[in-house]
């Protein structure tokens, strides 16, 4: 099933130069449903009480270096799944490109393929070599559909993510090496490098050429200057995978390397990553306020609601790891609905700055409602999804640092003023004569945003049906980090963090 769930996009996609031009949007909807499909067929047969891997398919690629196609899921990546297939469906239905349709929706199936991919692989080397793959759908979407300076910006994303990616490959060679030399056997199996017992300064230098990559991604400051430009330049469909999926690989991979392999490097350097997610919580929600373009508010939105996430991940307790993945899943339908929504009305004026807009709400009623709901999901308001992976995320922080706990708050609340901001700019006030015959949702829009709404407001007031499958597997994961933890900081901290011993709370 996971093998299917990974490789029918890409299969499409090549059939798909065999389809009529004027058919191939058809296509790709219907592609897409299906893929949506198998993977709420893996979330039925997913046995929620198994906290390991589920639907595990292993075939041997290259046999004497033990390299394998190994994938597997749990309740972390399980519904990353879920969102990658369901962002790819809604992102296609609201599609209005018309120059190269055919080669658009080959790329983003062949994107969707590399996604599933990433969260679903088990061996380093296949994690890789698809987190490599996902490079060349989106340099292309940004450079032959983008806008103004689209080449430069699609070139920066390649460069800074390849860059991270070099680390990335020599630390995965230095980690099937340490298991040779302790095992006698060659293996790239993350299942298999848990239980390596590694020096405390190896630990650090492969924590360190790890994070790079994944910081880069995520994006973490200082490395985050490609994004807005990739956001800005990017056509809608770009914007919104690109915000929805493709920048939670990066926070997927801190908590599925960093974490369990370098446990005793990762609590070393707690204070140093700390550190860098409050300045992307607090830096970029004050650039995001001073934006005059509604597609930038959102961008650097991103990045300060992507701080959030590493600050949970770092707090190496359950509420927080667990708040974060929540969170991962939240933003991605929140941002993508937001980068959506900027689009609908790009389409209708042709303009993105927030001084040509006012008074909307009075004249498209239903997208106003739409904003407005998707708006409170990101910043969080009670019984909305942003609010459950905030809450946690920052119980877990607090838990760790109360001190990292109050300047990740502070971001959280400059982040909803600069949103209300926006909000009252664009739909209240004054309505400029040109925008006064806009036409409102039309159906293909309501069919890709309804859903998004109800998914703000449903995983808001029921978030147990997503938060226990990923609860358990972040419980075994923080205990095996425990177990796996040499030093006696790590432990500590990792016993503190959790209240390990203490009262049940």
């Amino acid at each position: 099933m996971l093998s299917l769930v990974v490789f029918f996009p890409a299969l499409a996609a090549m059939l798909g130069f065999l389809i009529e031009e004027k058919s191939i949007k058809v296509y790709g909807v219907c592609i897409a449903f299906i893929e949506l499909l198998l993977t709420l067929f893996i979330w039925l047969g997913f046995d929620s009480t198994n906290s390991g891997y589920s639907f595990v398919n292993q075939i041997s690629l290259i046999e004497f270096l033990n390299i394998n196609y190994l994938v597997g899921i749990d309740g972390i990546s399980l519904f990353l799944v879920v969102l990658s297939a369901f962002m790819t469906l809604v992102s296609l239905i609201t599609l209005t490109i018309k120059e190269n349709l055919k080669h658009l929706i080959i790329s983003i199936l062949f994107l969707e393929m590399t996604m599933m991919g990433v969260f679903l692989a088990l061996d380093a080397i296949l994690f890789y070599i698809f987190w490599e793959l996902s490079l060349l759908p989106m340099l292309y979407i940004i450079g032959a559909w983008g806008s103004g300076k689209r080449i430069y910006a699609a070139v920066k994303f390649f460069i800074y993510t390849f860059f991270g990616s070099v680390f990335m490959l020599v630390a995965i060679l230095v980690m099937a090496y340490y298991h040779y030399d302790m095992n006698g056997v060659w293996s790239f199996s993350l299942l298999d490098w848990q239980g390596l017992n590694l020096p405390e300064n190896t630990q650090i230098w492969l924590f360190l050429a790890f994070f790079i990559a994944f910081a880069i991604k995520t994006p973490m400051f200082p490395f985050h200057t490609w994004l807005p430009y990739a956001h800005g330049q990017a056509p809608t469909i770009g914007s919104t995978l690109l915000a929805a999926v493709l920048l939670k690989m990066g926070t997927y991979g801190i908590v599925r390397f960093l974490l369990p392999l370098f446990t005793d490097a990762s609590v070393m350097m707690f204070d140093m990553v700390a550190i860098l997610a409050v300045i992307m919580v607090i830096y970029t929600a004050f650039i995001a306020y001073a934006q005059d373009d509604m597609k930038q508010v959102i961008a650097y939105s991103s990045i300060s609601h992507m701080g959030i996430v590493v600050l949970g991940v770092f707090s190496m307790n359950v509420e927080g790891v667990s708040g974060a993945i929540f969170l991962m899943i939240s933003h991605g339908v929140t941002s993508g609905a937001l980068f959506l929504l900027v689009g609908v009305i790009y389409e209708r004026r042709h303009t993105k700055m927030i001084a040509e807009f006012g008074g909307l709400a009075a004249v498209m009623p239903r997208f106003a409602l739409a904003f407005g709901v998707v708006m409170f999901g990101s910043i969080g308001l009670p019984l909305t999804i942003g609010f459950v992976g905030e809450f946690l995320s920052l119980l877990g922080i607090f838990k760790a640092n109360f001190v990292y706990g109050i300047l990740g708050t502070v971001g959280v609340i400059v982040g909803a003023v600069y949103m209300l901001h926006l909000f009252a700019r664009v739909f209240y006030g004054e309505c400029k004569e040109e925008n006064l015959k806009l036409a409102d949702l039309n159906l293909n829009e309501l069919v890709a945003l309804v859903p998004l709404c109800l998914l703000v407001i449903y995983l808001g007031v029921r978030p147990n049906a997503v938060l226990a499958p990923i609860d358990l597997s972040v419980k075994t994961m923080v205990e095996k980090m425990h177990v796996n933890a040499k030093t006696k900081k790590a432990k500590e901290f990792i016993e503190h963090s959790n209240k390990l011993g203490g009262s049940d709370e």
